[in-house]
């Protein structure tokens, strides 16, 4: 790789590590397709590369926002050890996958996710919903009802779908606790990227076992990424929870309508 190449590496590195900490989504669903469309890289190695370099962002996100204390860990724990098996399993099942029906899938999934940020549509919580509340670093208060069993039967379903697309779960999950589950945008975020640092390295080790991580681009995009998620997450601090909403859905769209034109022409 050139001088200049390595730097180009760094720098998306740095991009995708910023903007994907800010939404809570680890940057999985900019990573696949840049590697796929951008880097030429065929499904496998695509989506083994993504999630090494989506839990390099996941560990320094979760670091900041463990700072900021809007990090829910007892959520996150149990989520995270519901992703487990399922991000095994998926990344047997990507190996299966031709790089078309791939492409095909992984639009139609970011697609629909943005339909429902857009739509705003919030499952209330039934009444055996669990009172719960976190006071940040700054003294702010969130307060809200969650139905864990919800959360942990998700994330195993989230679990599956980040290692067969790369995306470490995150741009799954974050919607799906928002909406499902009722956490504000700001808990969802900060506890999705904790739920992602477990996650993404079980399935960026199974991939690695496999021989399907490419080291040299995860370590020069991966030194973008560290520098990058810290930025995101001091960003996230000054940005509102309908903004990092429609930011968030607005971009799923951007990416899934270019995936999709790109399969269908």
């Amino acid at each position: 790789m050139t001088p200049l190449g390595a730097a180009t590496s760094v720098g998306l590195g740095f991009l995708i590590g910023a903007f994907g900490t800010l939404v809570g989504a680890g940057g999985g669903f900019l990573l696949v397709p840049l590697l796929v469309l951008g880097y030429g890289f065929p499904p496998a190695d695509a989506v083994g590369t993504s999630l090494s370099l989506v839990f390099l962002n996941a560990l320094s996100g979760t670091v900041a926002y463990l700072r900021q204390r809007r990090v829910d860990l007892a959520l996150a724990w149990k989520f995270a050890a519901a992703t487990v098996p399922g991000a095994i399993a998926g990344a047997y099942l990507t190996r299966a996958l031709s790089a078309h029906a791939f492409v095909l899938a992984f639009a139609l999934i970011l697609l629909t996710i943005a339909a429902l940020l857009f739509v705003g549509i919030q499952v209330r919580p039934s009444p055996h919903a669990g009172a719960r509340r976190i006071v940040d670093a700054h003294g702010g208060t969130q307060g809200y009802r969650v139905d864990v069993w919800k959360g942990v039967a998700i994330s195993f379903g989230v679990g599956v779908l980040s290692s067969v697309f790369g995306i470490g779960g995150g741009i799954i999950h974050v919607p799906f606790l928002i909406v499902v589950l009722g956490l504000p945008v700001h808990v969802a975020t900060a506890t999705s990227h904790c739920v992602l640092s477990i996650s993404s390295l079980v399935g960026a080790l199974t991939f690695l076992s496999l021989g399907h991580v490419r080291l040299s681009t995860t370590g020069l995009m991966g030194l973008g990424i560290l520098a990058g998620a810290q930025l995101g997450a001091f960003a996230s601090t000054r940005a509102s929870a309908p903004l990092l909403r429609r930011v968030l859905a607005g971009s799923l769209s951007l990416v899934g309508v270019r995936m999709l034109f790109d399969v269908l022409r």
